[in-house]
């Protein structure tokens, strides 16, 4: 079983509720879900001009391959009701792969661990709160370095 850590964020809607639907669908799909963080409110990244997020982050064992787990998380996203929006727009829910084990890989449509871990601190602080000793196999940082490095 692979140890992932996956980011989840709402911005549209009742957002506390689309965050704990995603956890629930998470575990319904067959996903453990080990860890979770606390909510935490947000601001936007990228486009500005919209509502503030919430988010949080999620430790989970999984048999699934990060492609099949990336499917998984669509699935949800696509059942929850999420629709095709900008790059970085508004968002009903938001499920991405923070990282999985120690793997690095990139392929056109997934790249692991995430590419803008280090520059999001709605990504850092509920990820510190349950891994902040998580190694980032490519910059070799914990997470509560990352995040430290980010508040400077």
């Amino acid at each position: 079983m692979a140890t992932v850590y996956i980011g989840i964020g709402s911005n549209l809607g009742t957002r506390e509720e689309n965050c704990e639907k995603a956890v629930r669908l998470l575990i319904e799909g067959g996903i453990a879900v080990t860890g979770t963080s606390s909510m935490v409110e947000t601001e936007p990244w990228g486009v500005m001009d919209q509502q503030q997020f919430i988010n949080m982050a999620v430790e989970a064992q999984t048999d699934l391959g990060p492609e099949e787990l990336l499917a998984a998380l669509k699935k949800i996203e696509f059942d929850m009701g999420r629709l095709s929006s900008a790059r970085w727009g508004p968002r009903l829910v938001d499920l991405d792969i923070l990282f999985y084990d120690d793997l690095v890989m990139k392929t056109d449509d997934l790249e692991i661990p995430h590419p803008f871990i280090k520059d999001r601190d709605f990504v850092l602080i509920p990820l510190a709160e349950i891994a902040p000793e998580k190694m980032h196999p490519v910059l070799h940082k914990t997470v509560k370095q990352l995040l430290d490095e980010l508040n400077k």
